[in-house]
């Protein structure tokens, strides 16, 4: 039996909807982890998802910025949000679901941008995203005894070489720079966490999940970006059956800068 896990940055919910519902339609995850909401709780449309079989949802949200929310087949425990930064931001979810004989905690993020300048001492945005950087060095994939882990979200950091467009022409910039990608790296190793892109499409392949909305015609450009992240704890990793960038949904009607990112697992 196949176990399937979405992230996807939708860049406002109900302005998204459409596409959201589109997607579910057609690929039908069992969870859907939605980042940049953009509204508070009680304006979240549940409805929509709820007509498609995804009665289990839980939100983070924030008034017109930020937010992450949780929608799910299978039953949520022990609803979690962390306060990263002590800013109030609504950047974290988390929630226990079973599979079988096992317990997952599942952690959805929306780690800030950290605006155009990449210098704390002069763009207070990418101070906050080197914090928020600082802080997830202390999650751990094997918090619990007995509980496996899985990390996704719009990471906002594009940390290997080969998850660029251009290494080189992107090392002075926000997402890509070296203090970013090393901070990525660290929270990956000292968390413990599997990246399982990555352990899907092994470098020197290329993959991106976000294409800017800057660029007049992105597909032909295809100056893309890996931003968006699935990571696991180490026990989970041989039970990945594939990753699934659907690339084309960048160019839906009314499209999210970035794409949905589906991962397949035989549990």
């Amino acid at each position: 039996m196949t176990f399937s896990i979405t992230t996807w940055n939708i860049n406002s919910v109900r302005l998204r909807m459409p596409i959201v519902q589109q997607f579910l339609v057609r690929h039908k995850p069992d969870i859907l982890c939605l980042q940049e909401i953009k509204c508070q709780e009680p304006e979240f449309p549940l409805q929509p998802l709820k007509d498609l079989g995804y009665q289990h949802i839980i939100i983070h949200g924030q008034k017109g910025y930020h937010g992450v929310a949780i929608a799910s087949k299978v039953p949520l425990l022990e609803d979690h949000r962390q306060n990263y930064c002590n800013v109030g931001d609504a950047r974290h979810i988390s929630a226990l679901f079973e599979r079988g004989s096992r317990r997952i905690r599942l952690h959805n993020f929306y780690v800030p941008a950290g605006g155009d300048e990449p210098d704390r001492a002069i763009n207070p945005k990418f101070g906050h995203k080197l914090d928020f950087i600082e802080e997830m060095k202390a999650l751990k994939a094997d918090a619990m005894p007995g509980i496996s882990s899985i990390l996704v979200g719009d990471l906002n950091i594009a940390p290997l070489e080969h998850d660029v467009w251009s290494h080189k022409q992107l090392l002075k910039i926000v997402s890509h720079t070296p203090v970013e990608t090393e901070g990525m790296k660290e929270i990956i190793a000292k968390g413990g966490w599997l990246d399982l892109m990555r352990q899907h499409t092994p470098e020197p392949e290329k993959i991106y999940t976000w294409w800017s909305y800057r660029a007049k015609d992105w597909e032909a450009a295809n100056k893309g970006r890996r931003l968006d992240h699935i990571w696991s704890s180490p026990d989970l990793g041989p039970f990945l059956e594939r990753i699934d960038v659907l690339k084309e949904a960048r160019g839906w009607n009314q499209p999210s800068d970035h794409v949905p990112v589906t991962a397949v697992f035989k549990i």
